[in-house]
């Protein structure tokens, strides 16, 4: 049995320019690329109809598809991957293991479990940036120090991107160094124990004159204004180099949005505390939240009587999407109308979002309630009916996702905005001056 070299498939869906599957192909060994529906993250999730997994169930088939126009295979298996390593182990005689980092907590264990055991075994283990530009300590202020504020951070972002950064990897050119094996079968979402929901999935083409025209666009959720390369993003079945070349060529207020993303991947390395619950600013814990659960379940199923944070509750648990103005407006709304901690509304929007990215969800819904890095100031409160006349002034949005706004079935609002407003500043001025 001649050796192989394993690739993990995991934030990375895809086969173009994919940094740990090129040095895979390099290696001098045939390739045999892996995904593995890992149950320790599966058997997690309540809801069995759940987008993320089918999304992912419809990617790999397409990657399936394209390795085996090439002669070879994905191997798919449903397990954890403490169990399924030891197998491919048995199976094969695998010289390496290959992959791109990840960032998040139960990420760091499962890869530090994985390395441990592959070299313990007395193969080789590898890994790989990929789905950021800049990651760990290559951004720093000049006291060696992690940034924990956007606008320095994404200037020196920018200082330091050249041609360098943006080069893609050109792994079609050693394509033929897959392993050569008959077709694989994956598990079905069925076998599994989830359902497909169906329905829309966001295309991954970029589409230059949204981005052209994004500046402009982007905060008007009834108008195609934004990219929607969000959950291509989260899962890797776009390259973040591709993004970000043109970016460079059509919009910086665009090429920023990508700058943020890499900013909360760094936050999330250099403070995992925050990825654990615990706010960035530790004076943040001392808010005495209200805690309402039947004024959360009414925020969780859009009916607060406030329209736009309806509309956009709506369009979240129906589509698995949601406008970036309007999750501000949503959880400014919570955190700051309602008086529920944050924790409470980036959980649900973790349950729901299908590019749910715990980094980047973590830093809005901290940006949202004060208590991050960079966070907006406590006293600033969103005014639904400013918003709405802002960004939804003729009730485009709204009227799509609340039909019955005119009827007497709306209900009126939860809570007097002015009331709202002057209750939560009493108490986060009374939490903060401890």
């Amino acid at each position: 049995m001649s050796q192989v070299s394993i690739f993990w498939f995991r934030r990375d869906l895809r086969l173009h320019d994919n940094a740990g599957l090129y040095h895979a192909l390099k290696s001098g060994n045939p390739v045999l690329p892996i995904f593995i529906f890992d149950k320790n993250i599966l058997d997690k999730l309540e809801d069995k109809k759940d987008r993320r997994v089918e999304f992912i169930h419809n990617v790999i088939t397409e990657i399936q598809s394209e390795l085996n126009n090439l002669g070879s295979t994905l191997l798919v298996k449903y397990g954890t991957p403490e169990e399924i390593f030891p197998a491919l182990l048995n199976n094969y005689d695998v010289s390496a293991v290959y992959m791109n980092h990840d960032y998040e907590p139960y990420a760091h264990e499962r890869d530090d479990s994985v390395k441990e055991y592959v070299r313990s075994e007395g193969v080789e283990f590898h890994t790989f940036k990929d789905q950021a530009i800049f990651e760990k300590n290559e951004i720093l202020s000049g006291a060696k120090t992690p940034y924990v504020v956007f606008t320095p951070y994404s200037r020196k972002w920018k200082e330091k991107l050249n041609e360098f950064y943006l080069k893609s990897y050109p792994n079609e050119a050693y394509f033929e160094n897959f392993l050569k094996t008959s077709k694989i079968e994956i598990p079905s979402l069925n076998e599994m124990g989830f359902r497909r929901v169906g329905g829309y999935f966001p295309a991954k083409e970029v589409r230059e004159n949204i981005i052209k025209n994004y500046a402009e666009r982007r905060n008007f959720p009834a108008i195609e204004g934004t990219s929607r390369l969000s959950v291509h993003l989260r899962f890797g079945t776009v390259s973040i180099r591709d993004l970000a070349r043109k970016a460079k060529d059509l919009s910086e207020t665009w090429l920023n949005e990508l700058i943020w993303r890499d900013f909360y991947f760094n936050i999330l390395h250099h403070f995992p505390q925050v990825g654990q619950g615990h706010a960035f600013r530790k004076e943040y814990e001392n808010i005495a939240w209200r805690n309402n659960e039947m004024e959360f379940q009414k925020w969780c199923e859009g009916k607060t009587g406030y329209p736009i944070v309806d509309a956009g509750i709506r369009e979240m648990n129906t589509t698995g999407y949601m406008h970036n103005r309007v999750r501000m407006i949503v959880a400014s709304f919570m955190v700051k109308h309602l008086l529920i901690d944050w924790r409470w509304g980036e959980a649900y929007f973790a349950k729901k979002l299908i590019d749910f990215d715990l980094s980047a969800n973590n830093g809005g819904w901290q940006w949202a309630s004060g208590s991050g890095c960079d966070a907006a100031p406590y006293f600033r409160v969103f005014n639904p009916r400013l918003q709405t006349e802002k960004f939804d002034k003729n009730l485009e949005y709204i009227k799509k996702w609340i039909p019955e706004l005119s009827s007497f079935d709306y209900p009126q609002p939860i809570v007097d905005h002015d009331f709202a407003r002057k209750r939560v500043l009493e108490v986060y001025q009374k939490a903060l001056k401890r």
